[in-house]
């Protein structure tokens, strides 16, 4: 029997520190409701908790990215929203004054209505903008951009060659064919030379029972007949059938003596026809010839047509041409055949503004989502200083195609932001779902399991009061040493 170590209460004491100490950490992990509070608790728990923790507030915050970035896309897709309605009432302003019946000063007054809408687009570009950002007005920097090639409605054949040039191939003018040019309707007229190539051509010549029609009248070559009882009837063209006067001192005279008539006849501005074949003469006897037959200014020839031409694709192909590299011409080493190059407008404007939204939790380039938006004002669009208001309503008709473009551009940007936007959307809703996900595997991690803890905690509980009973009992269990010493 002892007194320097009472081992019983040391043991008892020990045993209840560790009760103890297990028993404030169940409190604290019950009172936190986290499993690990510290390193300890778990140190490779920790370090994967805190990795899961860096994801989901990255996560989190991309997706709130992505949100700001459909907010964005929003403001500028709803004000191209006012630009394609403005663009709509300009197209219909456009064909209403390219309607003949219009009066001077209705074209000026809707001119007047296309230039205030021409200002509205570019203050609409111009003032745009989200949280201090411009998003119509473009970026810093500037570029060329080139209008599209207009064929001003010829009937024929326009190739974009992609460069700022395109190709124009008319359809062929056939002698005699009509062709609408700048709203005008104009014959083809043909050559001296083109007028005989065209009678061989067709097998018109003096022999008998040939045919032609000329200015709509078929005329017939008869051979003559020698006189008899009867006149004579004489070779020629004729519109009736012959018959041979009653004197036989008489002959008939022909319509056309002979094909040197009907070519005259041609050559004045007639029309002949075999068939569906027709050809009409020129009958340009200028000393200055100019391509205009003389009798009828709608009959032309084929060079003037395709000078003509030239001027109303250079008329359609210099709207919105802002810097004046408009051009036409002839493509085929200057002949005149019906091709032509044509090196469109073009116009500076701001370069087109680009923006990335960041959409990850890690510095990784795949986590950005770029969008772009060109400068929506009037000179990228092609409609700067457009003009309805001129005596025949041909330049509003030029006019509506510049319009038609115009939309084509507003509707390609609002799509490319629709689809950005769609774009964001999935990602906001995967980004959520991650964050769910790894929210639920780090909770499992790094949070108490109440119940299981609580067990533990009235484990910890019952076993320090034991131990606190027997401490006590095994401090008084030396008290006997006493009864020795009296």
């Amino acid at each position: 029997m002892v007194v320097q170590h009472n081992m019983q209460a040391a043991n008892a004491n020990r045993m209840l520190n560790i009760t103890t100490g297990a028993q404030s950490k169940s409190t604290e992990k019950l009172s936190s409701g986290y499993r690990i509070n510290r390193a300890a608790d778990d140190a490779a728990g920790l370090s994967i908790s805190e990795k899961m923790r860096k994801q989901i507030r990255g996560l989190d915050k991309a997706s709130s990215n992505a949100e700001d970035g459909v907010s964005s896309v929003q403001t500028a897709e709803g004000a191209l929203t006012e630009v394609h309605s403005m663009l709509q009432r300009m197209n219909e302003l456009a064909t209403q004054s390219a309607n003949g019946t219009n009066s001077t000063t209705d074209r000026k007054a809707i001119q007047d209505e296309i230039d205030q809408l021409t200002t509205e687009i570019d203050r609409v570009a111009e003032t745009t903008k989200f949280n201090e950002t411009y998003l119509l007005k473009g970026d810093n920097g500037t570029k060329t951009v080139n209008m599209k090639a207009h064929d001003a409605g010829l009937k024929g054949t326009l190739t974009d060659n992609g460069d700022g040039t395109a190709t124009f191939v008319m359809d062929e003018l056939k002698d005699g064919e009509t062709v609408s040019i700048g709203g005008k309707n104009y014959k083809i007229g043909s050559t001296e030379d083109e007028v005989d190539d065209w009678l061989t051509a067709n097998d018109v010549s003096d022999a008998a029972n040939k045919t032609v029609k000329i200015n709509g009248t078929e005329y017939t070559y008869n051979a003559g007949a020698a006189a008899g009882t009867n006149g004579a009837i004489t070779a020629g063209w004729y519109a009736k059938t012959p018959i041979a006067p009653a004197d036989k001192n008489v002959s008939t005279t022909p319509d056309f003596a002979d094909l040197d008539a009907i070519k005259a006849a041609i050559n004045k501005g007639g029309t002949a026809s075999k068939g569906a074949k027709s050809i009409t003469g020129l009958n340009d006897t200028d000393a200055q010839k100019d391509g205009i037959s003389n009798t009828d200014a709608s009959v032309i020839s084929r060079e003037k047509a395709y000078e003509l031409a030239s001027k109303e694709l250079l008329a359609a192909n210099h709207i919105g041409d802002t810097k004046g590299t408009a051009a036409v011409a002839n493509a085929n080493n200057n002949k005149a055949d019906g091709s032509f190059k044509i090196t469109t407008g073009s116009s500076d404007v701001a370069d087109k503004l680009s923006f990335s939204l960041h959409v990850g939790s890690d510095a990784d380039m795949t986590n950005k989502i770029t969008v772009d938006i060109e400068t929506m004002n009037s000179s990228y669009l092609g409609i700067k200083g457009l003009n309805v208001n001129d005596d025949s309503g041909i330049a509003a008709t030029y006019a509506i195609d510049a319009i038609s473009d115009a939309l084509q551009k507003v509707s390609e940007q609002r799509s490319s932001l629709g689809a950005v936007q769609n774009r964001l959307e999935h990602t906001i809703d995967n980004l959520d779902n991650v964050v769910e996900n790894t929210t639920t595997a780090e909770s499992r991690i790094r949070d108490t399991d109440m119940a299981e803890e609580m067990v533990n905690y009235s484990k910890n509980n019952i076993l320090a009061q034991a131990g606190q009973s027997m401490l006590a009992q095994a401090n008084q269990s030396n008290q006997g040493v006493l009864s020795l010493l009296q």
